[in-house]
């Protein structure tokens, strides 16, 4: 069993940068794929980004890369998600999630753990 919790959501302005943290525990944190998805008010949810915490290999969904980064600190059973050059449509619920296989997928019923979310909302 692995438990989530994210932080660090907030309002920022349209161009502003905020960093996301998900403390991970209840089992061995290097053996994980965690994931961030995202869902808007009316939208499903959808891909963010995810990193092998063992390789730290990353993905990121087309509409984020460039401006977003995916990291871990094993030490910490932590990983965060950098935000930068923020956009109005960034606007969402953001989860952290995380996939007991060594594959790193961007759909939802990959993921067997999720945290509850923490709001990101950008004002343009």
């Amino acid at each position: 069993q692995v438990q989530l919790v994210e932080s660090g959501g907030g309002l920022v302005q349209t161009g502003g940068s905020l960093r996301l943290t998900c403390a991970a525990s209840g089992r061995t944190f290097g053996d994980y794929v965690l994931g961030w998805f995202r869902q808007a008010p009316g939208k499903e949810r959808e891909f963010v980004a995810a990193i092998v915490l063992l390789t730290r290999t990353t993905k990121y969904a087309e509409s984020v890369k460039g401006r977003f980064t995916i990291s871990r600190d094993n030490a910490k059973n932590t990983v965060y998600l950098q935000m930068n050059s923020l956009k109005p449509e960034d606007t969402a619920v953001y989860y952290c999630a995380a996939d007991r296989s060594l594959l790193l997928r961007d759909y939802e019923r990959a993921y067997d753990y999720w945290g509850q979310g923490t709001q990101v909302t950008v004002s343009s």
